[in-house]
């Protein structure tokens, strides 16, 4: 990975003294930072719009006061940063998890503006969620809680202002939850304020399937630039949540075989291939850990709780789950292991340290922003359909959504080879990304 321009040196210590004690948000401006400065080199204009990109346009923080089926009070926070609007309205899901901080949020933001910028379509970045856990919680509580959310929320957003959808946590329940409180309070039935809405009201076919599907599609361009396919090849997937399992569907449909995946409790390995029926009853329907799943399966499942799904030997790796789960060292057992790619199907999984021996170690490596785009993507594509009054086909869908994933993929490599760094899906991703916005940020003044 290149190092930091000094033309960007004391701009990033600008993001850091402003910005105290958000360490995944000062990783996620690094990571940006390290790819620019070819760009600034070659327009130093763009020098005051990275200035202004690195300042969220408004960050909202609210309380979300809520009662459990016992009558108990409990006070969790809300968070939404409307980032970039400079494309087009804040597009981002909404996370609810435990470790939801503003930092976290402000990081997923931040790589939300580039993300939806390589899609192409005319989406701004924003992120948001709280640190309540639906974990454990009856269906009665859960709704009580987004209902609370969503009484303060709904004067932040709509479909011409924010567009949430969901992520960690936040699935089609919540988002069902969400969305009656918002037509409860408003009145008006805006089909696109939200997305990730169930078929029968207004949702997309393929968005439940996107994120995993697109990050596969993205792989397979990869595979196709060098005269290969997935066609036989060995896969591990971190995590076993939406992203996870229908990457693990996807690679499975074009002929690869997904010998490992997790969950926060330890990983499963089948030399076989994982059975992915099973896995979406004992994840979707039972709600159960991939021990249970492992106890089904018997003898062929070998379960693991120490050491690392990455020590498992595979020809592709796709981290799922959660930011900075794949660290040095066990990049350096990919290396060791021949892996030949890693892509990223959850948002910055990679450690700073991991990428550097990734790419040394000449396996080629797929940010996020690139690898994931396509739950936003797909998100951008319900928000076209709901304007419409229309519903498309799955098939259709599911092509429109392939084109977007292969149009990112071939922007990333024309853009890596334009500014020097030929092959860099990084550089590619980070520079094309940027320049969208900043173009858009200059046409539009300051503001």
């Amino acid at each position: 990975m290149p190092g930091l321009d000094d033309k960007l040196t004391d701009l990033f210590h600008q993001v850091l003294d402003r910005n105290p004690g958000e360490l995944e948000f000062h990783q996620a401006v690094r990571e940006v930072f390290d790819s620019l400065g070819p760009v600034v080199t070659k327009h130093p204009e763009y020098a005051d719009v990275i200035k202004r990109l690195c300042e969220p346009e408004r960050q909202i923080i609210f309380r979300v006061p809520w009662t459990d089926d016992a009558g108990q009070v409990h006070i969790n926070r809300g968070f939404r940063v409307e980032f970039n609007s400079a494309l087009g309205p804040y597009k981002g899901g909404l996370r609810f998890h435990p470790s939801v901080n503003l930092g976290i949020v402000k990081f997923l933001g931040f790589e939300q503006i580039f993300k939806n910028a390589l899609t192409g379509l005319p989406i701004g970045g924003g992120k948001g969620g709280s640190d309540f856990d639906p974990k454990g919680r009856s269906e009665a509580e859960v709704m009580r809680f987004c209902q609370s959310f969503m009484t303060e929320l709904y004067r932040h957003i709509g479909e011409y202002t924010d567009v949430p959808a969901g992520d960690i946590g936040v699935g089609g329940r919540e988002i069902g939850y969400l969305f009656g409180q918002y037509k409860r309070i408003t009145n008006r039935y805006e089909s696109g304020v939200l997305t990730g809405k169930g078929i029968s009201w207004g949702g997309s076919r393929v968005r439940t399937e996107a994120t995993g599907y697109g990050t596969v599609f993205f792989v397979d361009e990869m595979l196709k630039a060098t005269g290969g396919s997935l066609e036989g090849k060995r896969v591990t997937v971190s995590g076993s949540g939406n992203v996870a399992t229908y990457a693990i569907a996807k690679v499975q449909q074009l002929g690869g075989t997904v010998v490992a995946c997790s969950d926060s409790s330890g990983y499963v390995v089948e030399e076989d291939g994982i059975d992915l029926a099973l896995l979406k009853q004992v994840k979707e329907v039972d709600r159960g850990r991939i021990a249970d799943y492992a106890a089904a399966r018997g003898a062929g499942a070998q379960l693991g709780r120490d050491g690392s799904i990455w020590h498992v030997p595979a020809d592709i790796a796709l981290p799922c789950a959660t930011q900075n789960e794949l660290d040095a060292d066990d990049a350096a057992r990919l290396v060791a292991n021949g892996c030949m790619i890693v892509a990223e199907g959850a948002n910055m999984p990679c450690t700073p340290e991991a990428i550097k021996v990734l790419t040394e170690g000449g396996v080629r490596y797929a940010p996020g922003k690139a690898a994931n785009a396509g739950g936003v993507a797909t998100s951008a594509l319900e928000m076209q359909q709901n304007a419409s009054r229309d519903s498309w086909s799955f098939a259709h869908t599911e092509e429109r959504l392939a084109d977007i994933m292969r149009g990112i993929h071939d922007r990333c490599l024309a853009t890596a080879d334009e500014y020097g760094s030929p092959g860099s899906y990084t550089a590619g991703a980070n520079i094309a990304g940027f320049t969208k916005v900043a173009d858009a940020m200059i046409a539009l003044g300051v503001i």
